[in-house]
């Protein structure tokens, strides 16, 4: 199985950066290929200062080696190995008519002493930042979400957008970081469901990630915006910034396992601003954003 999805998530990241590449004209991803000297490494791709990309980043990753102690506290589990490979990706726009894009697929495996699978589960998601709101836009994302999850078990949408909704959920600000996608993790083998369904469905929601997202691209791209635009833009990203420092598990993991730290920290967006008290004006384009991010709602 970790042969398998890390052969997939190679592939997906060629065809996601490819993708990516294509709608901007200008910015091509450099790449990064490192190596985890506990075991494993990994292959950063970056994009700055396209025509429609500011700063992005598409990584894949698989890494191996004793679990640490940190980690066995937060799994509660004794002396084991792991295995973790995944695709993580992290997409910021320039114009603050496009919404910044969230995606990760991922793959783990746990061992005993004598190197026996004692868990494996995959894990996922996807979730839009906008800084405008387009209700098509949300509807358009929503609608692709739900439209894979269908192929593989009618529950899987609601289910996982609700968790994506609590998942994303800036609690120190009462409000949630976007307008959601979804959320699923530790996606194991049941009477129900084999791995081998659960790579379906990962592998079929990483197949349709560019299509949940660059018709939103394609629509909005050239679209102008004001100064005072482009400065909301900037505070919302600290909200973004918030969240993936204070709440994201990944992060979390990462740290703790010795990751790469240029990797991890490359869904942080170059410009930010955190304003004090910083209110939208009353039924601004703004408040309207803010009014939706306090409480989630059903966009199909």
């Amino acid at each position: 199985m970790k042969e398998a999805f890390y052969k997939y998530i190679s592939q997906l990241q060629d065809q996601i950066t490819a993708g990516l590449e294509k709608i901007d004209q200008k910015a091509k991803f450099k790449e990064d290929v490192w190596e985890r000297k506990e075991g494993g490494g990994g292959r950063t791709r970056v994009i700055e200062n396209g025509n429609v990309f500011e700063k992005g980043g598409v990584n894949i990753s698989a890494v191996h080696g004793a679990l640490p102690k940190s980690m066995q506290n937060y799994f509660n589990v004794k002396d084991c190995d792991f295995f973790a490979c995944g695709i993580s990706l992290v997409i910021h726009p320039t114009s603050p008519m496009l919404p910044t894009v969230h995606a990760n697929f991922r793959y783990f495996e746990m061992y005993d002493q004598n190197g026996n699978i004692v868990d494996q589960w995959f894990g996922g998601g996807l979730d839009l930042t906008p800084y405008y709101l387009f209700e098509e836009d949300a509807k358009h994302f929503h609608q692709v979400c739900k439209e894979t999850c269908d192929r593989h078990d009618d529950t899987f949408y609601v289910l996982y957008k609700e968790k994506c909704d609590n998942y994303f959920w800036n609690s120190h600000r009462n409000e949630a970081r976007g307008i959601g996608g979804l959320f699923f993790d530790y996606c194991k083998a049941t009477s129900e469901k084999s791995m081998q369904d659960w790579f379906d469905f990962v592998t079929d929601m990483g197949d349709n990630f560019l299509n949940a997202y660059l018709p939103i691209v394609e629509k909005r791209k050239k679209l102008s915006y004001t100064e005072q635009q482009r400065k909301w833009q900037e505070i919302r990203r600290g909200r973004y910034v918030e969240f993936n420092l204070v709440h994201d598990k990944g992060t979390l993991f990462g740290l703790k396992t010795n990751g790469r730290i240029e990797s991890i920290l490359m869904s942080l967006p170059p410009h930010v601003q955190w304003q004090y008290n910083h209110q939208p004006e009353p039924n601004s384009e703004e408040e309207k954003l803010i009014n939706v991010l306090k409480k989630p709602k059903s966009w199909v």
